[in-house]
């Protein structure tokens, strides 16, 4: 019952834009522990951006700068905004979930247990 969909990914130029929707069914958008995760091939999944527990966002350090994240609580949806786009940002873009009731409880933290449909990003020099 729940998913998670990614899109509006793509092949840009290095120094361009891209804006990542994902879509959401089965879960608020307000819910804690949702974001976006990264995998190149060959390399280990990366969380990019949250909205983690507490009322805080995470930025992978690597993106600070560059990426915002943000939603919309009323089309139920969240969304990467990336910039400054460089080859290393070559991925497979996933929005995902936690989806234990305890993302509710404050000082609880973020087990990310749910990835949905990805998209592919490909910036080239």
């Amino acid at each position: 019952q729940v998913q998670l969909v990614a899109s509006g990914g793509g092949s840009v130029q290095a120094g361009g834009s891209l804006r990542l929707p994902c879509t959401i069914s089965g879960l608020a958008a307000s819910r804690n522990c949702m974001g976006w995760f990264r995998q190149a091939p060959g390399k280990e999944r990366e969380e990019v951006a949250s909205f983690r527990t507490g009322g805080t966002t995470y930025y992978a350090d690597s993106v600070k700068g560059r990426f915002a994240v943000s939603r919309d609580i009323a089309k139920k949806a969240i969304y990467l905004q990336m910039s400054s786009l460089n080859p290393d940002d070559t991925a497979m873009y996933s929005c995902a979930a936690d989806l234990r009731d305890s993302v509710w409880v404050g000082g609880s933290g973020c087990r990310y247990n749910y990835w949905g449909q990805g998209t592919q990003v490909t910036v080239s020099s």
